[in-house]
């Protein structure tokens, strides 16, 4: 159970059990979890895990989101890992990530509202394995009807990151952007496109997340999605652009 893959399995199982859903549902919260894992075995051998849960509460004035989403892999490579000119196979943790969000938004009228927003992630494999950012911007709901959703999210931030080659921190002005799109084409298939930008003097970070989800019936969902990350300043040798193609299990309550 101390397995990293073990707690996040069950961390999302006990937030998708009915009867947490249950009760956050008659606390006004609604919300979905995921799950995708894959494993191969034979002439290549890997492991990989993919998490995620979401909670939102709305009234007539304020919404509160909140998310938690984590990555972890593993890949069998050869090598000589003890020095002894003798190579071997063993996996190796190539994949370790983390994300925290959570947001509040008061609205000043039907399609226009104010949101603070604070982002954090821990990276280890990524230039910068540390990224906190908050923001303070303004949000406009351009479609909001039954089958669209697009709002936009717009202004200025602060975001503090930790390099990982030296350990040392250092915090930077930014401006935040975000488009949320999301169209029912059938009652049963969702399409979702999430895109956000950080960007400051240092480092521009951009993260597109763009996903197909088909229901099977209320609760249940499989979701096929492509995930883009980018940062524009890196250390040599590592890429700028990394992406994830998931398959996942939905669980909604509302």
């Amino acid at each position: 159970m101390h397995h990293p893959l073990c707690r996040l399995a069950v961390l999302l199982g006990v937030a998708t059990t009915p009867a947490f859903a249950d009760q956050a549902t008659e606390q006004g919260w609604s919300g979905s979890g995921e799950l995708g894992l894959a494993v191969s075995r034979g002439n290549a051998r890997s492991e990989n895990l993919n998490a995620a849960l979401k909670f939102k509460r709305e009234d007539g004035i304020w919404r509160h989101r909140f998310s938690l989403a984590a990555l972890r892999a593993k890949g069998e490579v050869e090598s000589d890992f003890d020095g002894n000119g003798v190579p071997e196979r063993r996996f190796v943790l190539n994949a370790n990530r983390y994300e925290l969000g959570a947001s509040s938004a008061i609205r000043m009228n039907e399609r226009a509202y104010w949101i603070g927003a604070l982002r954090h992630e821990r990276d280890d494999f990524a230039s910068f394995d540390r990224q906190t950012s908050f923001a303070l911007n303004f949000g406009y709901a351009v479609i909001d009807d039954a089958a669209t959703t697009l709002g936009v999210e717009a202004g200025p931030g602060y975001r503090r990151t930790r390099d990982a080659a030296t350990g040392s921190s250092q915090g930077e002005a930014i401006f935040r952007a975000q488009i949320d799109f999301e169209h029912a084409i059938t009652p049963n298939t969702t399409l979702g496109n999430l895109a956000l930008v950080e960007s400051g003097a240092d480092n521009t970070f951009f993260q597109n997340d763009f996903g197909l989800k088909v229901a099977m019936n209320s609760k249940m969902a499989l979701k096929a999605g492509i995930q883009l990350r980018h940062n524009s300043e890196v250390d040599p040798g590592t890429e700028r652009t990394d992406t994830l193609t998931t398959l996942n299990l939905v669980y909604s309550f509302r």
